[in-house]
């Protein structure tokens, strides 16, 4: 009997696992997936740069991007598609002390593939917004 137990609560051990390491499979492919339109320029997306020492944004942009961390250099190098063979590259500071950033995907809202949006938001300089849309 002990003998029936051990084997049954082995084989449920082992089909709990196989069905972890499946969703986990999973999640990291859908993951690999969203990164890769994102990064061919599929997805528009939502970058916010907030001061932590103000708790306020400094920098936002909308747009389809790509994003790298360069640790070496503590930055981020941003490419934006802004039209057909269009492009912009942002360099953004971030120091982890004093600059956090967000990325959120925005691309269930209704906006055109290449829309692109930079907001500047301290209050030491006048906000500037540039939009470009076709």
């Amino acid at each position: 009997m002990k003998k029936i137990v051990s084997v049954t609560l082995a084989c449920i051990l082992v089909l709990v696992g196989i069905f972890t390491l499946t969703g986990c499979d999973q999640a990291d492919k859908v993951s690999q997936n969203i990164s890769k339109e994102a990064d061919n320029f599929n997805v528009i997306r939502r970058l916010t740069v907030i001061n932590l020492r103000s708790d306020k944004p400094v920098f936002e942009l909308v747009a389809a991007f790509s994003i790298v961390v360069d640790n070496a250099d503590q930055q981020l190098e941003v490419t934006c598609e802004v039209g057909e063979g269009t492009y912009r590259k942002h360099f953004i500071d971030i120091h982890p002390t004093e600059i956090m950033y967000f990325v959120e995907d925005v691309s269930e809202s209704s906006v055109s593939k290449y829309h692109y949006e930079v907001n500047f938001q301290p209050q030491s300089i006048l906000p500037v917004i540039l939009t470009v849309d076709d």
